[in-house]
């Protein structure tokens, strides 16, 4: 199967990544995983290796390689078996430069994709609000024009990157109620009026997740992003490719989880034989083996549909409900494989289980993507791209 999807380039392009994840990245997990933050300097190497550019211009210092190779970089990441390293570096590449890319001018793009390809410029996105989590188009921050300024106020939780970002891309009210009067605006953390506080969670315990505020912060005109009152329609635009990649982690997950099990099922011996001769396992490991098979080929199709610019919004959607439910599934199955061993912070399925559990709430959560599905399908509902 991988000389179907990936070619030679692909594969030399994994081992390099795997490389340099395995020297720089892996024995310093647990450190950064006590310290409930991926440090700055990590930023910066992966700039240098070009690793935070792959799908962007070469003009800005990018690689513009095709989705596939976006895939070996989701692929590999997960197998260093930390959702918040993960996250903490895709909410800056994956999240906060593509909004940059996709809606940027000429100005933006030179000052903050130029130098978040680099790492010397980190960026976070801030959508969800304490009272509105996956109903975007009730947000209520607020962005009143003041002359040549906008003055924003409100608050945004669950943002990754919220506390340690050098600048944040922030859904905010500038017209009336509903999707059709919301913007994107560029506001850099050192504004008068941002604060951010660090929140305490479950899992992704590398990622710096934090709440924000913002009091009179006044920013200028030309910060906004794209087209005012847009905003909403770019978010949706943007979705697609987020869920997507969290169908893929989801995906990649119970791949590292099943892996892990094979491993110490061979390993583990009890009543004189490895326990994976017992038939329950075995049968076990195939039946989620092959779900695992059936939801990665779909989830490469995909990339390979949205590299070429195919409308893809209900099958991304499809791609991240089931795919993050199997994460869910398959880890939980694969931890009790260890027995209690499974259950220590010690072994790699305790942090493994606790990561997974966001897939199925971040992003859309399971609900919400069944409701999407459901209107595109019965409804004839179609979410219409911005020209």
């Amino acid at each position: 199967m991988q000389a179907y999807f990936f070619t030679e380039e692909h594969e030399l392009f994994r081992q390099s990544l795997r490389d340099f994840l395995e020297k720089e990245v892996k024995p310093n997990i647990d450190q950064w995983e006590k310290d409930r933050e991926t440090p700055r300097h990590i930023y910066k190497r992966f700039g240098e290796m070009g690793f935070l550019g792959i799908p962007y211009p070469e003009k800005y210092g990018g690689l513009d390689l095709d989705a596939m190779f976006s895939v070996v970089y989701t692929e590999e990441m997960t197998r260093m078996n930390s959702g918040g390293f993960f996250t903490s570096i895709g909410a800056h590449s994956g999240l906060a430069l593509a909004h940059i890319n996709g809606e940027g001018n000429d100005a933006q793009k030179e000052k903050y994709l130029t130098a978040g390809i680099k790492g010397e410029l980190i960026g976070c996105l801030a959508i969800t609000e304490p009272g509105g989590g996956s109903d975007v188009a009730t947000l209520r921050t607020t962005a009143v024009r003041d002359g040549d300024h906008f003055i924003i106020n409100g608050s945004k939780t669950f943002i990754s990157n919220g506390v340690l970002s050098d600048y944040i891309i922030a859904a905010v009210r500038t017209g009336g109620k509903g999707a059709k009067g919301m913007s994107m605006v560029i506001i850099d953390r050192d504004t008068p009026g941002v604060s951010a506080t660090k929140l305490e969670k479950l899992g992704w315990h590398a990622s710096d997740t934090g709440e924000i505020a913002f009091d009179d912060v006044r920013i200028p005109v030309e910060n906004l992003l794209g087209q005012e009152n847009q905003g909403f329609f770019y978010i949706m635009q943007h979705f697609a490719s987020e869920r997507l990649g969290m169908a893929l982690m989801g995906v990649s997950q119970a791949r590292l989880a099943i892996d892990l099990a094979l491993k110490y099922t061979a390993e583990r011996k009890t009543f004189g034989r490895s326990i994976n001769k017992f038939q329950v396992l075995r049968h076990r490991i195939a039946q989620l083996s092959s779900e695992v098979m059936m939801n990665r080929v779909f989830v490469y199709t995909l990339y390979q549909r949205f590299d070429k610019g195919d409308y893809i919004i209900k099958e991304a959607a499809m791609a991240k409900l089931v795919g993050t439910q199997l994460s869910d599934k398959v880890c939980y199955e694969c931890m009790r494989m260890f027995g209690g061993y499974g259950y220590m912070e010690s072994y790699p399925m305790a942090r493994l289980l606790r990561d997974s559990q966001l897939g199925t709430i971040g992003g859309g959560t399971s609900e919400i993507l069944c409701e999407i599905i459901s209107k595109m399908m019965i409804d004839a509902k179609a979410y219409k791209a911005v020209v």
